[in-house]
């Protein structure tokens, strides 16, 4: 049965048929996430990378809305005026206490936004979990402020949507289109995750004539079952999804999934392997997949890809320099830069498998004598209370003995010039300054450690109790100098401000040598997309939607630079083995093999551009006004 179900959802990609055409002239699009100006999480990716995209398609019809964040809007939002019939919508909800700011967002495309502020006091947010249990029988959590938040934004919704038909009814005559006026009188609504989506039952129940989409990126049930659980895949159609959510705690938040998704006219999900989850958990198949892709174009350099790859590379060799050299030292040239990246969810984002291959790999490349050494981060964020400081001192010191060297290399040219020019030798000791020469010398007894590098760069917050840095211990990866594979485990995002690194995450990402993503739980999956728009290759799992329709689409995807590694069904221990096989066999290219890979995994990532995956929205916004037409004409 489940394989019978698996074979009807893979055949419903919203990508598949003939193109979409032109969005209806008549109709308003809205759509609607609390990550619009509001960094969190993966859709605030995916929202920004699409925008150009969908207002494309919706000149002058496109409005994305979520809850205003001040320190957030302050960087991302510029104020703007809105058109005459959504200014009588925002003054309407004014008069209920309800603040619209409208502009539009500092992002490719410059698509408008709609930002709601709305402060409730708890006997308001009481009142609404009330109705939300007496209309629709959703149990609310009490002292969640993230629930409370949530349930205040999808009200607000409400109340926007409820203003805007009422404002577009009152239009009479269509006027002409132009640059500040909406023509039409239908809505459109597009919802994503619950956190947005709420307001869908609401809407429902206030009959408003708003054809909607919801678009579930996860489930919260199912984040927490393979979070915790074995097998979560092979077993997830005979859970009982009320008493599993239950026993998570979590009844709250699964009842509002199962809402939005049975209240919508059109329900997607980003990949069928979630389609699944979404059948067993939420008792709804979804419509159509609307699979993630990213603005290849705004990320692409051209031939440039190996020169910034080199030139990142580079500064991960500082990074290495100065984390490794103080005790020991190996051949940077002869070195492979791993890594894995993700939010602290170890079991899902297959961190434990990373760590257990790695402990084979560290073994085979010693028993094939291979000469190579491995470097593998694991990037996430951890509560810490600082950096090293051991660490960061002997940072400092790298930087100043490179300064140092400098000097030297600078006064030395000066005195070795006209020495050269009239034919004489030049005795190099003696063209260095002493004091520079002094400097030198105290600079290298300065950087020195007593003692292994590290495992983790920083200092973390109940360390004996963190799963990654007790499994990286109990392996025994404890960057001895005999040891091929080392490990950083480095419990923050990588960006600009660190003084670790000065470089953003996709300029690390350019520097690598392999991405490694073998997720246990993965809707979808930014990281191996992001890998292979920076030239990088990349592992990425079965598990992982993204994996999925790689493997489905690209059946030739390891010629390429894409491994998907099969885990489902398969047994922790095996897939760790097929892990450390596929990374032993990228240790073994030479430089030659891996610019090849580069060339070929970079040249692939136009595969993946919005301009090709993106027209799954649009037969999801098209479906949803048909629906909802037929709906409205049962009615009459």
């Amino acid at each position: 049965m489940a394989r019978h179900r698996r074979t009807i959802i893979r055949k419903r990609y919203g990508s598949e048929g003939p193109p979409a055409g032109s969005a209806p002239s008549d109709t308003v699009l809205f759509e609607v996430s609390s990550e619009v100006c509001n960094q969190v999480g993966g859709i605030y990716q995916v929202l920004r990378s699409k925008a150009a995209l969908i207002a494309g398609r919706w000149p002058n019809r496109y409005w994305l809305v979520g809850p205003y964040v001040e320190n957030k809007a302050s960087v991302e939002f510029e104020p703007s005026r809105p058109p005459r019939w959504l200014s009588r919508a925002i003054e309407t909800l004014a008069a209920k206490g309800i603040t619209v700011h409208h502009g539009r967002w500092l992002i490719a495309g410059n698509p408008r936004v709609l930002l709601i502020q709305r402060d409730l006091p708890w006997q308001e947010i009481d009142r609404l979990k009330y109705e939300l249990w007496s209309e629709h029988g959703i149990e609310s959590p009490g002292g969640d402020r993230l629930v409370d938040e949530s349930i205040a934004f999808a009200d607000s919704m409400r109340l926007l949507l409820s203003a805007v038909c009422d404002s577009l009814g009152a239009e009479g005559a269509a006027p002409p289109v132009d640059e500040e006026e909406h023509s039409g009188r239908r809505v459109l609504a597009h919802f994503h995750e619950w956190l947005g989506g709420l307001a869908i039952p609401l809407i429902r129940k206030a009959r408003l004539p708003v054809a909607t989409v919801f678009t579930t990126h996860a489930t919260i049930l199912g984040r927490y079952m393979a979070s915790s659980e074995e097998n979560f895949y092979d077993r997830m159609w005979s859970i009982d999804n009320a008493a599993e959510a239950a026993r998570y705690n979590i009844k709250g938040i699964h009842g509002y999934e199962r809402a939005c998704a049975h209240g919508a006219h059109v329900f997607t999900t980003v990949s069928p392997i979630t389609g699944e989850e979404c059948g067993a958990l939420l008792g709804r198949v979804p419509d159509l997949f609307t699979p993630n892709g990213l603005n290849v174009s705004l990320n692409n350099v051209g031939h440039e890809f190996q020169t910034l790859h080199a030139t990142y590379k580079d500064a991960i060799h500082r990074f290495v320099m100065g984390y490794f050299f103080p005790s020991y030292h190996f051949d940077l040239d002869r070195t492979i830069y791993m890594f894995t990246s993700g939010r602290f969810e170890p079991r899902n984002k297959g961190f434990d498998l990373c760590l257990e291959a790695l402990a084979r790999l560290n073994a085979q490349i010693k028993e094939f004598d291979l000469g190579v050494n491995v470097v593998f981060f694991f990037i996430t964020q951890r509560q810490t209370r600082s950096i090293d400081p051991e660490t960061l001192r002997l940072r400092g010191v790298l930087n100043e003995l490179d300064n140092v060297c400098e000097n030297i290399l600078e006064g030395v040219g000066k005195r070795m010039f006209p020495l050269a020019a009239s034919g004489q030798r030049a005795n190099l000791d003696a063209l260095v300054d002493p004091y520079w020469s002094l400097r030198y010398r105290r600079m290298q007894q300065a950087f020195r450690r007593n003692g292994l590098p590290p495992v983790v760069s920083h200092h973390l917050e109940n360390d004996w109790a963190d799963p990654v840095l007790n499994h990286i211990r109990n392996l025994g990866l404890c960057n001895r100098p005999d040891d091929p594979v080392k490990v950083v485990y480095h419990p923050e995002f990588i960006s600009p401000t660190s003084p670790l690194w000065g470089m953003d995450y996709d300029q690390f990402v350019r520097g690598t040598h392999l991405g490694v993503f073998p997720s246990a739980y993965e809707p979808w999956g930014y990281t191996p997309l992001e890998c292979m728009v920076g030239g990088t290759p990349a592992i990425t799992s079965d598990l992982a939607g993204f994996g999925g329709y790689v493997a489905e689409r690209h059946p030739d995807h390891d010629e390429w630079g894409m491994t998907v590694l099969k885990r489902r069904g398969r047994s922790f221990h095996d897939a760790a083995a097929d892990l450390a096989r596929w990374m032993l066999a990228y240790c073994r290219l030479d430089r030659r093999g891996r610019i090849a890979m580069r060339n070929a995994v970079e040249s692939k990532s136009w595969d993946f551009d919005w301009t090709r995956l993106g027209t799954a929205y649009h037969r999801a916004h098209d479906l949803a006004l048909e629906r909802a037409a037929r709906e409205a004409g049962n009615s009459a």
